[in-house]
């Protein structure tokens, strides 16, 4: 097979000691459609003999059988696996390759190109440490040519491989060369891409892969590989940063040992070293680094290792092990560049979950500062970011976390977002700052609380939440149950959807961003007056599933309690008492719930309550009596 060393046949054991000792480039090859991203790392795996004779036999039989290269081995094939992708003669999803030669090991991530698979090209990239950025010498500089070399700078990728491909269908013209080396280079310059090599090539012929190619006298710098092989890696940069070990689990075995386990994303520990637990801010000392085979003197970044500490701290997954004298910053509320990754749009204000590192948490987006247009580098305002959008946010996170600014630290600075009723990553971020207000605002400690107001009115506080279609009776049976509270001795409040809007949300219309930004404030207030010992009622059509659930995560166990107003629609537009149904379906009105915009039904509701079966008043007393089945009233 495969890269092969005389040393195999002679001394194996000499050449295992002397591949473990070999350096590691992870790299990234980006472009746009076409430019032939897999066939340059076919040719690259066969060029460095990776494979065995089985792979070159199937690989010829391949390429029979889709005929995409005529009567030639079609490189492409050894890496677009899916079969999607070889009937669409595209890159579709990360492939992952590894491959070896004398100098080096390497890990290379072939990368989607067509626009609307960027999100998966953002996840080769996040580890690499070099960019391969391919451009068709036909067709030059493309849209996202510029997409990907901005994401590459945004991610922290420094060296750049501007690969020019396909000169064999140019008469390996230099001057088709210089003029798509001095385009690139201009816009690079503007997104501060400065470490750049410009490389003609050929993937499918071979040309300055290995070798330099006799059809290109005018070309005099290095081929692919040699490149590859001998570009410097700031590989002591990290290690030289200060010391930080995101916890991934606690590791308790026995009663006589209690480590904590994960890697260590930055710097260097040895025992006896003081470190911080952080957020929590608790000081000790290591004890003992413990790694497969025995105790360790020293743990470097990207290394996995234990770490037991000489006095019994609470700690816990996704905590931050930091260096006492260098520790992290700890915040809540940040400055930071998002890239969203979703068909559906980000919508401020809705709640996702949010991955740093180890630990997860939950997370608001503001509306963006701006977006980015990569083409002209011009930051546009945006109300939300669609796929593929970049754009400039503010984020609120519901506790503070450990991090270090992106820049500094990849492991403590970047982020996912996880939309919450999904479980798909919907973003990836990079933190830039803590915002100010984050030190400077404090929670104060109030002696009354909930408990004593809400004994002081002889009552369980709650947030009764009717959710429905428009027409389906949420405000009428609202107002019936809060009449009968009050006849019951009672002390409640009904939050009305038209109401609200004559007043606390006044300045919200209706697109789906601003009925996420109705639903929080709502949820808000009514935790304050659950806070007061009320029992709130609120009648909204509140249609997205995420924006009840941070409703309901607003509030302690037992104090939400869903209540969906089931009408079906014709029934609801048959009432249509405002007008409202015969609006939308003229086009008068847009994104009406239940018409041109979606109605999310609870799947798990406290109660359901069915209009057709029962009217108002029965309603209402199902109602009354559930929240004495709930314990929240006698």
């Amino acid at each position: 097979m495969a890269h092969v060393s005389d040393l195999i046949a002679s001394d194996i054991d000499q050449y295992l000691v002397r591949h473990e000792r070999k350096g590691l480039l992870r790299f990234i090859t980006c472009g746009s459609v076409d430019d032939g991203k897999s066939t340059l790392i076919g040719r690259l795996l066969f060029e460095s003999k990776m494979l065995f004779d089985d792979q070159l036999a199937a690989i010829e039989a391949d390429s029979k059988k889709w005929g995409t290269q005529g009567g030639d081995i079609d490189f492409a094939l050894l890496v677009d696996g899916l079969a999607a992708e070889r009937e669409q003669g595209i890159t579709i999803d990360v492939a992952y390759r590894f491959f070896s030669t004398d100098r080096r090991k390497f890990i290379v991530a072939d990368t989607p190109g067509h626009e609307q698979y960027t999100r998966n090209m953002v996840t080769g990239a996040s580890t690499a440490d070099v960019a391969v950025i391919l451009i068709d010498a036909r067709k030059g500089v493309l849209t996202q040519t510029r997409r990907h070399s901005y994401l590459v700078r945004l991610i922290g990728i420094h060296k750049v491989v501007l690969a020019i491909n396909k000169m064999d269908l140019v008469d390996f013209s230099q001057d088709t060369f210089a003029r798509i080396d001095a385009d690139y280079r201009a816009f690079a310059a503007q997104i501060g891409l400065t470490d750049i090599t410009t490389i003609p090539l050929s993937g499918l012929k071979g040309d300055n892969i290995t070798a330099p190619s006799e059809r290109t006298p005018w070309y005099h710098g290095p081929t692919l590989m040699g490149f590859l092989e001998t570009c410097e890696i700031d590989e002591t940069r990290l290690q030289d940063a200060p010391f930080r070990f995101p916890v991934q689990w606690v590791n308790r075995p026995n009663l006589d040992f209690r480590g904590f386990c994960g890697p260590v994303a930055g710097g260097r520990i040895r025992p006896g070293e003081r470190v911080r637990v952080q957020p929590s801010g608790r000081e000790s000392r290591v004890a003992r680094i413990v790694a497969y085979g025995g105790d360790l003197p020293e743990a470097v970044a990207g290394q996995s290792v234990t770490i037991t500490l000489e006095d019994e701290v609470d700690i816990s997954r996704g905590d931050v092990i930091s260096a006492a004298d260098a520790p992290a910053e700890v915040a809540d509320q940040f400055e930071c560049t998002l890239v969203w990754m979703a068909d559906e749009p980000m919508l401020p204000g809705r709640q996702y979950l949010l991955k740093i590192g180890t630990r997860t948490v939950s997370a608001t987006v503001t509306e963006p500062k701006y977006k980015v247009n990569v083409n002209t580098l011009e930051h546009l305002a945006a109300k939300t970011l669609d796929l593929n959008e970049i754009g400039v946010c503010n984020i609120a996170l519901d506790r503070p976390v450990a991090f270090d600014p992106y820049e500094v630290n990849r492991d403590t600075g970047g982020f996912i977002l996880i939309d919450r009723m999904s479980n798909g990553t919907v973003g990836a971020g990079m933190l830039h700052f803590a915002l100010r207000r984050a030190h400077n605002i404090h929670l104060q400690h109030i002696d009354v609380d909930k408990g004593a107001r809400a004994a002081i009115k002889g009552q369980k506080p709650a947030v009764l939440w009717f959710t429905g279609l428009s027409g389906a009776g949420k405000s009428t049976i609202a107002n019936l149950v809060e009449k009968k509270l009050l006849a019951l001795g009672h002390h409640s409040y009904l939050l009305d959807g038209d109401n609200v809007r004559h007043g606390l949300n006044k300045d919200l219309g209706f697109t789906d961003a601003d009925r996420v930004e109705n639903v929080r404030r709502v949820a808000e207030v009514a935790k304050l007056m659950v806070d007061a010992g009320l029992i709130v009622l609120t009648a909204f059509i509140s249609p997205f599933r995420s924006e009840r659930a941070l409703a309901r995560s607003l509030l302690d166990e037992g104090e939400f309690i869903e209540v969906h107003v089931d009408t079906p629609l014709d029934v609801a537009e048959s009432r249509d008492v405002k007008g409202l149904y015969k609006k939308a379906r003229r086009g008068e009105l847009k994104n009406f719930t239940g018409i041109d915009s979606p109605y999310e039904a609870p799947e798990n509701p406290e109660l359901r309550v069915n209009t057709v079966e029962c009217d108002a008043e029965q309603a209402a007393d199902r109602v009354i009596e559930r929240l004495r089945q709930l314990g929240r009233i006698g």
